[in-house]
């Protein structure tokens, strides 16, 4: 059962360009099911039907796991069943044939205005490793970029003169966004500097176009990048539950309170879909609530 996920994770690395990290989780989620399958003491693909498939939902319930990560592993297993059906492993896909689990939809967390200023402005400037998170905090924020494109940006990505980056996003797309002046200028201190100083301390200048460097010389991960914020954010006592993303959540909800079009906020997150970039509009007329309740006189 083990050699057809192996399989499958080659088919989305190959066909569908998907990136390493997702192949990681979809394959850590359909192993979890191989597991529950082999204690229940089937081995054969095309056995496995609808029920078998609600019944390891209700295990994952009892498991205590939250409706969002059943639904992720349902829509894993159903990814992997149309595979099978397609390599003629199996003659059906069960899983399409059970009902997503209902879930409420979190509204996104980010930060206010002097929140992400604090933050921008926590890291040491006189530092490598400073100047580092520094540039990289101001590009996640001016860019609104996904962990993983930062960790993937290169030098020759960065294009100072017109002010843009370009981005590989999800499904290997392409897009084009705008990097500020505070990001071009604290990226600008990072390169000429701080970056070069990485280099130097592991005899490596040179030798990696990646742009953003841990202290060995080597490109930063995406747990270093979770890291970095998390430091900051405890620093300056900011709520709990942040993360790069919420970095990425308040590019999107800051331009849309600005007046941004939906359109143009779309392009900019590398959405495929604008219902996912509706969600800040959302967030935005709560937020215009959370104001007005607390400073009208009459609310």
């Amino acid at each position: 059962m083990r050699e057809q996920v192996n399989s499958f994770c080659d088919y989305l690395r190959g066909e569908r360009n998907y990136s390493e990290h997702t192949i990681t989780a979809y394959r850590r989620d359909i192993l979890q099911f191989v597991d529950y399958l082999q204690e229940q003491g089937e081995e054969d693909w095309s056995r496995v039907d609808n029920l078998a498939i609600r019944g390891y939902l209700a295990h994952l319930l009892q498991q205590g796991y939250g409706r969002s990560s059943m639904a992720r592993k349902l829509a894993a297993l159903r990814s992997f069943f149309y595979f099978l059906q397609r390599e003629g492993k199996t003659g059906h896909n069960p899983a399409a044939e059970v009902g997503t689990p209902k879930q409420g939809r979190k509204l996104p967390q980010f930060l206010y205005r002097q929140e992400i200023e604090a933050l921008l402005q926590a890291p040491p400037a006189d530092t490598p490793l400073g100047q580092r998170d520094r540039a990289l905090l101001e590009v996640l924020y001016s860019s609104g970029l996904r962990v993983s494109e930062v960790t993937n940006l290169r030098l020759q990505d960065l294009d100072f003169v017109r002010g843009e980056v370009r981005v590989v996003g999800k499904g290997r797309k392409e897009r084009l966004v705008p990097l500020g002046g505070k990001a071009r200028e604290a990226l600008s201190h990072y390169l000429e500097q701080g970056r070069r100083e990485l280099l130097v301390q592991n005899k490596g200048a040179g030798t990696t176009d990646i742009v953003f460097l841990n202290r060995w010389g080597k490109g930063l991960s995406a747990r270093s990048v979770r890291r970095v914020v998390d430091k900051y954010v405890q620093e300056l006592a900011l709520a709990e539950g942040l993360s790069p993303h919420s970095i990425r959540h308040s590019f999107a909800t800051h331009l849309l309170e600005a007046g941004a079009d939906l359109r143009v906020v779309q392009e900019l997150l590398g959405h495929a879909n604008i219902a996912t970039t509706q969600i800040y509009t959302h967030v935005s007329r709560q937020r215009l609530r959370t104001v007005y309740q607390r400073t009208h006189p009459r609310a």
